[in-house]
């Protein structure tokens, strides 16, 4: 089985890759289009030269990774807006598509707090109804996920056809090899964890143009939330 779980930044989605990994049954990737995203787009994020030079900016040669088995299962972690136009997709035919959703104001939120002044195209969520429409796939939120861990992973393992492996609930603290070279900058709190981290509280205060950013998401979230899967 190779999984593609898409999902925007600040989305529990480290979190679900390190639950993945924490199996005997899988190996895992972090965002392998990343470099290739950054050296087409020649967007400037933090440690943009670092990636560069540490990850393979060919998205044919990344499209051929992807393409290879795990062991024996394979778990992607992908950002839908490093899919830009001319990004080959074929990898992604025999795949099990999963799409991870969190409330656009809590994304823009955490997103802000690590660089400044998100746009639409840096949170994914018009990117991510493309590629759900394109592609299909199971949706769960993180917020459903953090009420209830456990319940909420044998959901999902039993919507995929995978069995659920109690490992999945918690990992080692610290990086992981896995880890794309920009952990340094983004992982921080997952690095402090070891294991799912409790319900949220309320939806966080944010200024007007992190509100109106939040109100030009949330179309396509609530048609994502729609889908979701219910434990």
């Amino acid at each position: 089985m190779r999984i593609a779980m898409w999902s925007g930044p600040r989305n529990l989605s480290t979190a679900m890759m390190y639950s993945f990994g924490a199996r005997d049954d899988f190996t895992v990737m972090d965002e392998p289009f990343y470099a290739p995203y950054l050296a087409a787009t020649r967007m400037i994020h933090p440690m943009r030269d670092e990636i560069l030079a540490v990850h393979e900016t060919d998205p044919n040669k990344v499209d051929r990774a992807c393409r290879s088995g795990g062991s024996p299962h394979l778990y992607m972690k992908h950002m839908p807006h490093h899919m830009i136009e001319g990004f080959p997709l074929g990898w992604a035919k025999d795949c099990v598509h999963v799409h991870l959703i969190r409330h656009p104001a809590r994304v823009v939120a955490s997103y802000a707090a690590k660089r400044e002044a998100p746009t639409l195209e840096d949170i994914g969520f018009v990117q991510q109804s493309r590629l759900f429409d394109a592609l299909g796939g199971v949706v769960i939120d993180s917020t459903d996920i953090r009420s209830d861990p456990e319940r909420m992973l044998k959901t999902l393992c039993s919507e995929i056809d995978l069995p659920f492996d109690p490992a999945m609930l918690g990992w080692p603290r610290g990086p992981r090899e896995e880890d794309g070279v920009w952990a340094k900058h983004w992982y921080h709190a997952v690095h402090k964890s070891s294991g799912f981290a409790g319900s949220e509280g309320p939806l966080p205060e944010l200024d007007p143009d992190q509100a109106g950013l939040v109100d030009q998401a949330m179309p396509h979230y609530e048609k994502m939330r729609q889908l979701c899967l219910k434990g």
